[in-house]
């Protein structure tokens, strides 16, 4: 395999994990009920991409590097303050998008380069999402009845490792 695909795929990799771990970060700051859990779906599929990354270092023979340093996220403050940082990670998907999509179209591999068209796709989307969330819209993976009022906000301690 070319060691052009592999240093391509090494660094969509690293680029891609350091979002993963920035939004791991932020949602701790997310207070809100719905958009936390549309943080958790977030991250769990980002997740998935990591994988599928990995596994296309592996199979292109290149070995798998070291994660990335954590970002530092500032405190959000109180209420909804998180939301400016849901802003950041709606410009952050997009810059990720626009610096890599005309590279991904260079690319021969048919199965990495669709497999990375995937994930920007699935990045796009995820951008839609933290744009709600910045704007305040709290029915980012769908409506709860009236009944079931949220209250209260989530702790960031649940992510306690």
């Amino acid at each position: 395999m070319s060691s052009n695909l592999q240093h391509l795929v090494r660094d969509f990799y690293l680029a891609r994990l350091a979002l993963l771990i920035r939004h791991e970060d932020v949602a701790r700051h997310v207070s809100d009920y719905d958009v936390n859990n549309a943080y958790q779906n977030i991250v769990s599929r980002e997740e998935t991409h990591v994988s599928w990354l990995q596994h296309a270092l592996l199979d292109l023979g290149a070995p798998i590097p070291a994660d990335p340093a954590r970002p530092s996220v500032p405190a959000a403050g109180k209420g909804d303050a998180w939301k400016a940082l849901a802003a950041e990670d709606a410009r952050a998907n997009q810059q990720f998008v626009d610096h890599w999509r005309p590279r991904v179209e260079t690319i021969t591999h048919a199965r990495h380069k669709g497999m990375l068209k995937v994930v920007l796709g699935e990045m796009l989307e995820h951008k839609r999402l933290f744009d709600q969330a910045a704007a305040g819209r709290t029915d980012l993976i769908g409506t709860h009845l009236p009944i079931n009022e949220r209250r209260g906000v989530v702790a960031d301690t649940r992510w306690v490792e």
